[in-house]
């Protein structure tokens, strides 16, 4: 009993002392950012368990914003924890060219398209300056990445792809998001450029923040189950 008693206050301290290192290596104490200010907690957001977390990404090929956001986006990619999937979420917001695009890259990522197609295409439209207008013109891109073109046209017209479009617009509404780029963490915290977060560094600081939150509380509550 006693053995047991003890086991777990150590598990307590362990969790504890990993809190604090997290804090620690965010740059300061624990409420370093706060909630309203840095950050927004997204109302209804599921409550998720494991160590396994999602950071998404929502933007457009459109969003100038977006093409300034990406070498921050790839160099955060080379530095986050094993357990952090990424992964994008193309927005329409109503506008149809912005739509095009999202369609675009929703058929892509079906038919594995190699991660480089994403940094090519935004290349191609903000330092090429060479806008694509339709759906042909984006198969005619994709297949220099290995999909065929046929194939391409006819994926983007199915129901899959218009499935995943309403799923991720739903998503974007859920998420309160109003503009481009936006981080989402786990679907519970929202994550966008403000006067309080100045820059895409900064961003990205509350991003590393929050996982470390996030992974404490997971650690927390494991040990309170045993």
């Amino acid at each position: 009993m006693m053995t047991h008693v003890f086991t777990k206050m150590a598990g307590l301290c362990l969790a504890l002392l990993m809190f604090s290192m997290a804090s620690h290596a965010q740059g300061g104490e624990a409420g370093k950012y706060q909630e309203g200010l840095h950050y927004s907690l997204i109302e209804g957001a599921p409550v998720k368990s494991g160590d396994t977390m999602v950071l998404e990404e929502a933007f457009s090929y459109l969003c100038t914003h977006c093409n300034t956001f990406d070498p921050y986006v790839e160099s955060w990619k080379k530095r986050k924890p094993d357990n952090v999937e990424f992964r994008r979420i193309p927005v329409g917001f109503g506008r149809g060219s912005w739509e095009l695009y999202a369609r675009g890259y929703v058929t892509a990522q079906m038919m594995n398209v190699p991660d480089e197609a994403h940094l090519a295409l935004m290349d191609r439209i903000w330092n090429e300056k060479d806008i694509i207008r339709n759906m042909d013109e984006l198969a005619a891109f994709y297949s220099q990445f290995g999909l065929d073109k046929e194939k391409f046209l006819s994926t983007s017209r199915s129901f899959a792809v218009d499935s995943k479009l309403r799923r991720d617009q739903q998503l974007v509404q859920t998420y309160g998001i109003r503009g481009t780029p936006a981080l989402v963490l786990n679907g519970k915290y929202r994550i966008t450029g403000n006067a309080a977060v100045a820059s895409y560094d900064a961003m990205f600081d509350v991003v590393d923040y929050l996982i470390a939150q996030e992974a404490a509380s997971v650690q927390q509550a494991s040990v309170a189950s045993d």
